[in-house]
């Protein structure tokens, strides 16, 4: 079996890390795994029977009902999948996006999906972004990046992105948002978000995208083939 590549980029929440993972990946002929996207369908899944993603026994009742499955289009966009339905708009919310967080805490959310999750990476090249990748999911993953970036400017661009696609958001909410976001991935009991200490860090608060792309392409040319 050839050798295959993995790409680990964590991060906290408005990071960019999908917006960069998914032109790395375009460029280099990758697979871009979208692993928050995961865990906003499980979010998405659980809101729709009305369970609250801190309520670990409806949790754990209802997680076995639920099928999860990854698609990619001719474009290699990413979809996801809840039992078969696509759901891949419907989970990008930002009421979606903190119920997420809180539903990855969970131990038993996190032993069903980490399987799949890493099959994914031994049968392709894959660049797979999230909180936990470096640390947990794909520890022994070729090369680490650790994207970050101020509050305020993830809050920025959080808010220009949203209002772009015509939903509503307002800068200050967002950033208290993004403010709990960070709390709860950096508190929580499983997995939380930190830094491996084979990871590189890039801050990309005074950075644009191309200046970014230049400059993780240098981070993973200097450990594995592009």
């Amino acid at each position: 079996m050839a050798k295959t590549y993995a790409i680990a980029i964590d991060g906290p929440a408005g990071a960019g890390k999908s917006t960069m993972a998914k032109r790395l990946a375009k460029e280099l002929g990758y697979y871009y795994v979208d692993t928050g996207a995961i865990y906003r369908t499980v979010a998405y899944f659980l809101d729709l029977l009305g369970v609250s993603p801190k309520d670990v026994d409806g949790v754990e009742r209802y997680i076995d009902e639920l099928t999860v499955g990854i698609e990619y289009d001719e474009e290699g966009k990413q979809h996801m999948l809840m039992n078969g339905m696509d759901v891949t708009d419907e989970i990008r919310t930002q009421d979606i996006s903190q119920k997420a967080s809180l539903v990855s805490a969970h131990a038993v959310v996190r032993e069903v999906l980490l399987d799949m999750q890493r099959d994914v990476a031994k049968a392709h090249n894959v660049i797979m972004d999230g909180r936990d990748i470096g640390t947990v999911v794909l520890p022994k993953a070729d090369v680490k990046i650790f994207l970050t970036a101020s509050a305020e400017v993830r809050a920025k661009r959080r808010t220009e992105e949203l209002l772009a696609k015509g939903q509503k958001a307002v800068y200050d909410v967002v950033l208290k948002e993004i403010q709990q976001r960070d709390y709860q991935d950096t508190h929580r009991e499983i997995a939380p978000l930190k830094m491996a200490r084979d990871s590189v860090k890039l801050d990309t608060s005074d950075m644009d995208i191309e200046g970014v792309i230049a400059a993780m392409k240098k981070i993973i040319g200097e450990k594995i083939p592009l």
